[in-house]
């Protein structure tokens, strides 16, 4: 069976005890530390989060890779060398903002940084803007997460429209660049991943299905865990 690795994220938590939770993340059996960071004008409910200082922070505390997922319009040298510098091991960053000559400086300081990068199809993004980068990537990341199904705060279902798009992204992969990761986020929970893992992805963002699980961080990763291999079986993954 294939492993299905599961990136806990750092979206919904109390940032009063991030170390601790990392930790009980990363003891749980978490594999990747998913750390998002925004800017003053995308996602900005969630703006000046989860930079170099909370990478910084948390460092110590995993032996897991953390990514730094930048929803941001503007990008430049220094903040790469910045989460680097803490020991960063990946920045992923929105496809729709770099295309074009800025996304190879991107790439080159990155590779210079020794960190990998990723590209992200956010909502409703074609996945064409990916297409002639694909071969230099780490990985691709899915937004998968739609309009319905929501209770206005932490909770999203992921759009039907995903599973096409999650399909199609695992087939240029495939035939492009093996090594990439597939990776999808946004709105997955343990009951309702089940249709997404058929699609065979690489990763699993999650945050609310992990920390505010009702039964606390640790119960939350084992069910989510329980969820991806149940259906990596059933798929025959």
């Amino acid at each position: 069976m294939k492993k299905i690795k599961i990136a806990a994220g750092l979206a919904h938590v109390d940032y009063g005890h991030i170390a601790d939770i990392v930790k009980e993340a990363t003891d749980a059996g978490a594999d990747y530390i998913h750390s998002d960071a925004a800017d003053m004008k995308d996602l900005k409910n969630l703006q000046l989060m989860g930079g170099h200082q909370i990478i910084a922070g948390i460092r110590p505390y995993t032996n897991k890779p953390i990514e730094c997922h930048l929803y941001t319009e503007d990008l430049d040298r220094l903040f790469i060398e910045k989460i680097a510098e803490v020991g960063t091991n990946m920045l992923i960053i929105p496809a729709e903002h770099f295309i074009g000559s800025q996304l190879a400086y991107i790439v080159h300081y990155c590779r210079e940084f020794k960190i990998k990068i990723g590209l992200m199809i956010g909502f409703y993004t074609p996945l064409s803007f990916v297409e002639e980068a694909i071969y230099d990537i780490d990985r691709l990341h899915i937004i998968v997460h739609g309009l319905d199904d929501t209770d206005g705060k932490e909770n999203w279902g992921w759009r039907k429209t995903s599973l096409d798009l999650v399909r199609r992204a695992r087939k240029l992969i495939d035939e492009k660049n093996p090594r990439c990761e597939l990776a999808i986020d946004g709105g997955i929970r343990a009951n309702n991943l089940d249709p997404l893992i058929e699609c065979n992805p690489d990763v699993v963002i999650v945050s609310s299905a992990v920390f505010k699980h009702p039964e606390g961080i640790t119960k939350g990763v084992q069910t989510v865990r329980k969820a991806i291999d149940e259906a990596a079986i059933k798929y025959k993954l």
